[in-house]
């Protein structure tokens, strides 16, 4: 290897191969050759450069020849077999630590059964609560850089926390055997995976793809120390602009990480980029030179590219647009809809009623909206209004033009009850940002930032906006603001307090406003605001 003045590092290439040219600052990275050892050799071809809009080039300045036809994606290691090549890889990496940690923890029973006579089915209830521990403190995930000493103070306190919850059963001594045996067990057995993961990464095994996402120097540099540093076991698959959109890229190289390095991106970029990595069935990180960040996280929930700190990004299995977090809203709606469904009939019969004889008109009212990325339903509500303005291009209802009994209907929301029959669906779920009609979705698209972000998961029947007042004439930034913040950090306990909120909000409402003028609540006639 040699090191020009410029700052550009070079490998001599072998035989048939092309040399590697990587510059740290601003350099680009051609098709090239990594040699991991003197004996191993990794060549990597990059794509022809003049590949369209989005790519940052990576390889060769513009000027120079396109790469030969038939070379393979950047990332695919050319002559390396299928059952190598980095996606089975890393599905085989990805198991390689929970696998170790069933390993330790197996034989720490063992020993701890053997030398205390402890109960068998305390030993397991151990085992079982330090595993799910370990699972839950993000330590399954794995590390870019697989340094272990990062991680032990969380291993150690895995390991413990599950003896304090045992105590009432464990003698003292007994616990101090279970957590200094399994916290000794688990950091060994995770030292003698990395190593062993890093042997196999340095022969083009075991590897993972990655896309690098930014537009500046930051990702130009990540992919060359990935390249040189092959011991990391990811092989950058392509660099896009900030601009570009990552579901194809993602799903054509079949990547399993993305890292995110656009520190100099305008801020409604960066987050349109962010929201739509998380969205990827990969691992994400951010990499950003604002000082002080990465010290702002414990080192152990860090990821690291050769002294390059990555902030990875919150996106656990039941998130609510991972797989496992849909079913389970899913299964949530249909089984509180249908209990509400049975328990508020006779009230939404009553209030049907009321309004046909009161109206003289059909008592439900149906429009059309926006309850989804790109998903429109009907939806249905009890009529609170005579006859009115066009309802899909009005924004605001006139306070004369609500009766007693629609103002009664709107403040209790009881107004809103059929539209448990559109959860039962599946159109809506029962907490969501709320749906909208398409011709204020696509005013408030172009003008809200962020407001197309809130569509990522179905509209709901309340949502984290409407229980902080944010309902009829309020700011739409500030609903889009609140519903994106909802997506992001949906839980079951989010929607069981916002639920909860729902309940007391509307009571107190019914308190405040019996006497008052019609407001616009919910899913309004002539009111998209919700």
């Amino acid at each position: 290897m040699s090191v020009s003045q410029t700052g550009e590092r070079a490998w001599t290439a072998g035989p048939g191969e092309r040399p590697v040219r990587v510059s740290l600052g601003h350099a680009d990275v051609p098709a090239s050759t990594v040699s991991g050892s003197p004996s191993v050799s990794r060549q990597v071809h990059g794509p022809p450069r003049a590949a369209g809009p989005g790519r940052v080039p990576l390889g060769r300045p513009a000027s120079a020849p396109a790469a030969p036809p038939g070379h393979a994606p950047m990332g695919v290691p050319a002559g390396v077999p299928a059952r190598h090549r980095p996606t089975s890889g890393a599905v085989a990496a990805a198991v390689a630590m929970p696998l170790a940690d069933v390993a330790a923890l197996g034989a720490t029973l063992a020993w701890v059964v053997m030398s205390t006579g402890l109960p068998g089915w305390l030993a397991g209830a151990y085992a079982g609560l330090a595993f799910t521990a370990l699972s839950v403190s993000g330590l399954h995930r794995l590390r870019i850089c697989l340094r272990v000493a990062d991680q032990a103070g969380r291993i150690i306190a895995a390991t413990a926390l599950p003896a304090v919850v045992l105590l009432p059963w464990l003698a003292a001594g007994q616990a101090f055997q279970l957590v200094a045996t399994a916290a000794a067990l688990l950091i060994a057995a995770r030292v003698a995976v990395s190593a062993a993961l890093r042997a196999a990464h340095r022969r083009g095994r075991l590897t993972e793809r990655a896309l690098l996402a930014g537009d500046g120097p930051e990702a130009r540099q990540l992919a060359g120390l990935l390249l040189e540093h092959p011991e990391l076991g990811v092989i950058p698959a392509d660099v896009l602009d900030s601009r570009t959109e990552l579901t194809g890229p993602a799903a054509r190289h079949r990547v399993t990480r993305v890292i995110v390095c656009a520190p100099a991106a305008p801020g409604d970029d960066l987050a349109r980029l962010l929201r739509a990595a998380r969205a990827l069935a990969a691992d994400v990180c951010l990499a950003t030179r604002l000082p002080g960040l990465g010290a702002a996280m414990p080192g152990g929930r860090q990821d690291e590219v050769w002294g390059i700190p990555l902030v990875p990004l919150r996106r656990p299995a039941w998130s609510a647009q991972a797989p496992l977090g849909r079913a389970a809203k899913r299964a949530f709606d249909l089984l509180a809809a249908s209990v509400l469904v049975v328990l508020t009939a006779p009230l939404a019969a009553v209030a049907a009623l009321a309004v046909r004889l009161t109206l003289r008109r059909p008592a439900l009212f149906r429009q059309v909206r926006v309850v989804g990325q790109g998903k429109l339903a009907e939806i249905v509500k009890l009529r609170t209004l005579g006859r009115h303005g066009d309802p899909d291009t009005s924004w605001s209802v006139p306070a004369g033009q609500c009766g007693a009994l629609g103002r009664v209907l709107r403040v209790t929301h009881i107004d809103e009850l059929p539209q448990l029959v559109s959860v039962l669906r599946g159109d809506m779920s029962l907490v969501g940002p709320r749906p909208e009609r398409p011709h204020f979705v696509r005013q408030f698209s172009d003008a809200v930032p962020g407001y197309t972000g809130r569509q990522r998961i179905p509209a709901g029947l309340t949502g984290w906006a409407q229980v902080h007042g944010l309902n009829g004439d309020t700011s739409i930034t500030d609903r889009a603001r609140f519903d994106n913040y909802y997506i992001e950090h949906w839980s079951f306990w989010l929607d069981l307090a916002v639920l909860g909120r729902t309940v007391t909000s509307i009571a107190a409402e019914a308190t405040t406003r019996k006497h008052g003028p019609a407001g616009n609540h919910g899913l309004a006639e002539n009111h998209g605001g919700n």
